[in-house]
């Protein structure tokens, strides 16, 4: 009897086993078909010949007499047994299968088992997978060129290892020679089982023919449109034949298309069988054997068929069902695509809106979810995992409604059904009673002959089977419905219709369904073929990470679009850009013609937001069009795992926008180091900030943190490199400060303005590039601090007082060598006679100012920084500002000196001025000279102050040294020494423990005696610039926190002062 041989259990266990079998010669065919892959044995020219004798041969090789040509053999063959035996015992059982089928089938026959797709369903759907698959397997087997030459080189080393062949060979030779031309040889093998292949076959007349209809049968069917009948929207989509439904019509084409095949003789007895073998060839051209290798209906059924006696008609409806094919099958595909693209957003709207309408509605969801399979383009793809998600998201619901349905009214119709019975042996009744009883078994074990009777009970059990299937299958009906791992071996394809989704900014917005069916490709894996699964992970994470970031890139290039048009917007409010507009207002109020005639009228900012209707788009308009479809996308999902990995979109968006920000930044700054030029910190802070309110919007668009972008990005523009090794706006701007501005006010072609706290060109004969002005007044200091921040401002000063240092160390070579003199003078100021002769013997009096000049011109441009820095910080963080300013003006004098330091640094840090500069003491304590005691540093130290004081006098003699009271300083920067001496000599002092007051005391008395001297020489040349001179000495007290007037008054008398601020104010009238 059917029942005791367990048909159904064979089916199960032979389908899955044939797939994984498919599996295992589905990689063997691509590893010989790789020259990577492939065994080497086969590519080896030394063995060229042995393998060529070896397939010509075969089945049957001599090996005693070919010894020579096998000779080569004999060193490998334990190592051909090692590397050969996979491959070798994969075709056994393939052979292996192949008799469980045959053996399957023809127990099948002699059971004579009814099959009806309509009422049977399970059992009738595995007896035509599984003839499928036998037939796949074979037809895939075939097309390995190399299956000879691996299996009789396995056998020949095996024979030569253990002195016979290996015990399989025979049969599987033979099957091999057998199955060189796999489908006429099972044409052959089916004629006994054609009765029932035909049964089977013949049943789907009343579904493939229903299934398969033009999108205009479709729309005007209403198919998927919850909302055409709004009154029957809650009521349960039911069928006759409910598992029917959602059956693919490509495994429905499969069934007919080889079992036709197979069974041939029922084309010419059985018109129903003709009508369907029709319409299958008329729908496509091609079908998938397994994966990527695909099988040419056409070509290889007429092929069959032309051989046969008595088909001529047979072939002439091929070649007629093949123009057709070719002339209405792509037309029918598109049309089908459009009606979908329409009816399953709908489908995916009422759904999202109304989650419950999936539990009365669920037939209707599996049955056209796998119409995208026709043909797979993004839209459909992504509305497809939009159901999906919705399944899996409301998943209990759709449980919950199916528990009250089978409980509520599948038992009840059930037991009615099996009541009204007539005949019913009594196993079969205590099954049917069960599953009155418990209705949770999803196992059908039942003779054939209740069901061809009472089909009306067969169709109740399949309506039953899909109920319970939506309670506790719901996965497995995913994967089974709409898996689409298929793609992992259409690589290129699925590449190239992911760009060209990405390029269409209206199908952008379904990008993100590629990498939602990476998450796919891990379900065609199977058990039996476990070397695969790292391959088809790695691809699955590769094509997946690729996805994610050429949508990043694309997005991350549509925001620097309209960052660089933002930017562009915001450069024309710039102050500069007003000029024109305020001479064009000025000369028309004076009724001045200037310019030509034809010039046209210069747009005013702003003009681009005017418009006379929304049908002007503006590229701008179109760039934010394409990132919303496009953010919409990276927006979709918050992460997705694809083999055991998670991947979040939003982070890949974030990472390139990191970047895109971090290159856009230092490129705005417009540094070119051949002609050493650079954008003003002014644009840049515009630029940036316009750049920053782009990205302030994508917060708008997708749910990513675009603080934590800014606050990666920008602090570490404010280190020297960031976290790539490149060069930040920190390092270029102090690069280009220090070398350009201030080396060129070294030359003598800038001058520090104190009066405009700015530093400005001088007139030369070789004028500069660039307005130092425009770089260095306090605007653009302010604009700085504010690309830089405290962080940024701190390097720039460490690298002003690293060159500061470096002035200080040959200042000290220059005492050095006249100590003996300035020891002298240090303490023979009060005697004018003795001091003019010892300062004839100093050498390099200029040089040291000149270095002295350069401090101070360094630290004017800090001071600027500094104060520049506070202006900022008090806007930012004013309560803390104040805080530390607070602390700073009440630190007792007492206060350890270390204490008092770090205090120092942080009001530095804060842009506060200092007393002592913590900055400065940190650069020259780094100064270390070797064989120097303490008591030499602090005696040069001193020294150093005396060489200062008493060069003074020789700034009288330079034409560069008149003091011009509109810049309240001299053209040659020498009232920067004010500066230079106050903190060298604290800094100098604090560090070797000295009295800064005292020393700055000895400073002023020498410098005041040297002065005066001047003021008794006659010689015009060497007291042209005198007065100016004189008042460096108010300057310097003026700048000491450490010196009073009252103590210039004891060592310079104040009228000497007043008569040289008389003297350069009335000397500044009568030159201008």
């Amino acid at each position: 009897m059917p029942s005791q041989q367990k048909l159904a259990e064979k089916l199960t266990i032979l389908n899955d086993r044939g797939i994984g079998m498919l599996t295992r010669i589905y990689n063997i065919k691509k590893a010989c078909g790789d020259p990577k892959a492939k065994p080497s044995y086969l590519i080896d020219k030394n063995l060229e010949s042995a393998v060529k004798f070896i397939v010509r041969k075969f089945p049957a090789i001599e090996t005693r007499n070919n010894n020579q040509q096998l000779a080569q053999l004999q060193k490998e063959k334990s190592e051909i047994l090692k590397n050969l035996a996979l491959y070798y015992f994969t075709f056994v059982d393939v052979m292996e299968f192949k008799d469980h089928v045959c053996e399957l089938l023809n127990t099948i026959d002699a059971c004579q088992v009814f099959f009806d797709i309509t009422v049977n369903f399970d059992l009738t759907k595995n007896y035509l997978d599984l003839v499928v698959t036998y037939t796949n397997l074979m037809m895939l087997l075939s097309r390995i060129e190399e299956r000879k030459a691996i299996i009789g080189l396995y056998n020949y080393a095996h024979e030569m290892t253990h002195g016979s062949s290996d015990r399989e060979y025979p049969r599987l030779g033979q099957m091999i020679v057998d199955y060189e031309n796999p489908l006429k040889k099972m044409m052959e093998e089916f004629v006994p089982h054609g009765k029932s292949l035909q049964d089977a076959l013949v049943s789907l007349q009343m579904v493939y023919p229903r299934r398969n209809l033009s999108a205009d049968q479709w729309r005007n069917a209403q198919l998927l449109s919850l909302i055409s009948a709004p009154s029957t929207m809650l009521n349960p989509a039911q069928s006759d034949t409910m598992p029917c439904e959602y059956l693919s019509l490509d495994t429905m084409e499969k069934w007919i298309v080889f079992g036709f095949i197979l069974c041939h003789a029922a084309l010419n007895s059985d018109p129903a069988a003709l009508s369907l073998w029709k319409l299958a060839l008329q729908s496509s051209s091609c079908l998938c054997l397994f994966r990527d290798e695909v099988f040419h209906i056409h070509k290889s059924a007429e092929d069959l068929f032309v051989n046969i006696r008595g088909y001529n008609k047979r072939v002439n409806d091929i070649r007629e069902c093949k123009e057709s094919a070719l002339s209405h099958a792509g037309s029918m595909h598109r049309e089908r695509r459009k009606f979908l693209r329409s009816a399953l957003k709908e489908l995916a709207t009422v759904l999202a809106d109304q989650p419950g309408l999936l539990g009365p509605k669920a037939l209707l969801f599996f049955s056209f979810i796998l119409a995208c399979f026709l043909r797979h383009i993004a839209e459909l793809i992504f509305y497809m995992e939009e159901l999906r998600a919705h399944v899996r998201k409301y998943g209990p619901v759709m449980q919950r409604y199916y528990v009250q349905y089978l409980s509520g009214f599948d038992a009840v119709v059930l037991n009615e059904l099996v009541q009204n019975l007539s005949v019913c042996p009594e196993d079969e009744s205590i099954i049917m009673s069960s599953f009155v009883n418990t209705m949770t078994s999803l196992s059908i074990n039942a003779n054939d002959d209740v069901f061809l009777h009472h089909r009306e009970l067969g169709k109740m059990m399949n309506t039953i089977i899909f109920h319970t299937k939506m309670v506790d299958s719901l996965v497995e009906m995913l994967v089974e419905t709409s898996d689409l791992s298929i793609f992992c071996f259409y690589s290129r394809a699925f590449e190239k219709m992911f760009q060209q989704c990405l390029e269409l900014p209206s199908q952008s917005r379904y990008s993100i369904s590629f990498p939602l069916l990476c998450t796919h490709f891990m379900s065609c894996t199977h058990e039996l073929c476990p070397e695969e699964r790292h391959h088809i992970g790695d691809r699955s994470l590769s094509l997946c990470n690729m996805f994610l970031d050429e949508m990043a890139k694309q997005a991350r290039n549509l925001i620097t679009d309209i960052c660089t048009e933002q930017c562009t917007l915001s450069d024309q409010l710039l102050p500069k850009h007003c000029a024109k507009t305020i001479s064009q207002a000025v000369n028309k109020k004076s009724k001045k013609q200037t310019g030509k005639k034809g010039e046209p009228e210069r747009e005013k900012p702003g003009v681009e937001s005017m418009r006379k209707n929304r049908l002007l788009v503006t590229n701008l308009d179109k760039l934010h069009t394409a990132l919303s479809e496009l953010c919409f996308s990276i927006n979709y999902v918050p992460n997705m795992m694809v083999w055991e990995h998670t991947f979040t979109p939003r982070e890949y968006l974030t990472s390139h926008l990191e970047i895109r920000f971090t290159k856009s930044i230092v490129g705005m700054t417009m540094y070119n180091q051949a002609t050493q030029e650079i954008a003003k910190p002014s644009e840049l802070l515009t630029s940036v900030r316009a750049y920053m309110t782009v990205l302030q919007s994508i917060e708008n668009y997708v749910q990513i943190d675009i603080t934590r972008v800014f606050n990666n990005v920008l602090l570490q523009q404010t280190q020297h490199l960031d976290s790539h090794g490149e060069p930040t706006i920190t390092s270029l701007y102090t690069n280009w400060y220090l070398e350009t501005l201030l080396r060129q006010v070294s030359n003598g072609h800038i001058a520090y303005f104190p009066a405009m706290k700015a530093f400005v060109n001088l007139p030369t004969e070789n004028e500069l590039t660039f307005n130092a002005e425009e770089y260095s007044d306090i605007s653009e200091m302010r604009s700085l601090s504010e690309l830089l921040g405290p962080y940024g401002m701190k390097f720039l000063s460490e690298s002003l007082m690293w060159h500061i240092s470096s002035q200080v160390a040959e200042l000290k070579k220059l005492v050095v060598d006249n100590v003996e003199v300035l020891t002298q003078m240090r303490t023979s100021f009060d005697k004018p006679d003795h001091m003019a002769a010892l300062f004839k013997r100093l050498t390099c009096a200029y040089h040291v100012l000149k270095r002295m000049t350069i401090i101070g011109v360094i630290l004017s441009f800090r001071s600027l920084a500094q104060e520049a820095l506070r202006d900022v910080l008090s806007c930012h963080i004013p309560f803390l500002v104040s805080s530390v300013e607070d602390f700073k003006d009440h630190i007792p004098r007492e206060t350890d000196m270390k204490v008092a330091m770090n205090v120092y640094e942080l009001s530095s840090a804060a842009g506060l001025p200092c007393e002592i500069d913590p900055a400065l003491v940190v650069a020259l304590s780094s100064q270390k000279s070797e064989n120097i005691s303490p008591e030499e540093e602090y005696k040069i130290a001193c020294l150093l102050m005396v060489f200062v004081a008493v060069s003074m006098p020789t700034l009288a003699s330079n034409v560069m040294s008149q003091y011009s009271p509109a810049i309240e300083g001299h053209c040659n920067n020498i009232h920067c020494l004010a500066k230079a001496i106050n903190q060298i000599a604290a800094a100098l002092f604090t560090i070797h423990k000295g009295s800064i007051e005292d020393r700055l005391k000895e400073f002023l008395a020498l410098a005041s005696s040297s002065l005066l001297k001047i003021g008794q020489e006659t010689d015009k040349t060497t007291t042209r610039n005198r007065e100016s001179v004189y008042l460096l000495l108010d300057m310097i007290v003026q700048e000491s926190p450490f010196l009073t007037m009252d103590l210039l008054e004891s060592c310079f008398p104040y009228v000497l002062l007043r008569n040289a601020y008389h003297a350069v104010y009335k000397q500044s009238v009568s030159s201008s």
